[in-house]
């Protein structure tokens, strides 16, 4: 009959560290800097730099005309069109990149202003300070509103 394997610490008995080298070396993560993957921003920064640069999952830069196409519509609110008017009687969005007119504040002059939407709210507010709302359809197309074709 065969003997059965004896354990590592009935083997050890006598052997201060069981094989572990320091006393401190078997006490959790500590020697080894956290376990597994902890401490890659941290102390073990160019270990993973060096062995796993993918990990953290980025890599270069994205330019902020790439985030406005992915996001899609681009908009400005009616309180910002005097601003960009700067002066002019009339305004066209679709060339400074915008493509939204929301509602929000109020406008205090009358601007034609041209893009491809507009809310309710924010043509109510533009007619309501006698300016005229012109959508831009996607073929260049211009069509004003109901009220000031009568």
């Amino acid at each position: 009959m065969m003997n059965r394997k004896i354990r590592k610490s009935t083997k050890q008995r006598g052997n201060r560290t069981h094989g572990y080298g320091s006393q401190k070396k078997h006490r959790g993560g500590g020697s080894r800097g956290g376990r597994g993957m902890a401490g890659t921003k941290r102390q073990k920064k160019t270990w993973m730099l060096k062995y796993k640069p993918d990990h953290l999952g980025k890599r270069g830069f994205k330019s902020l005309a790439h985030r406005k196409l992915i996001k899609g519509k681009m908009s400005v609110n009616v309180r910002d069109l005097e601003r960009l008017a700067a002066g002019n009687k009339e305004l066209d969005l679709t060339k400074l990149g915008y493509d939204k007119v929301l509602g929000g504040g109020s406008i205090g002059i009358a601007i034609n202003v041209k893009a491809d939407y507009f809310t309710e709210s924010a043509k109510l507010k533009i007619e309501k300070a006698k300016g005229k709302v012109i959508v831009v359809e996607a073929k260049g197309k211009t069509k004003t509103t109901e009220k000031e074709e009568k």
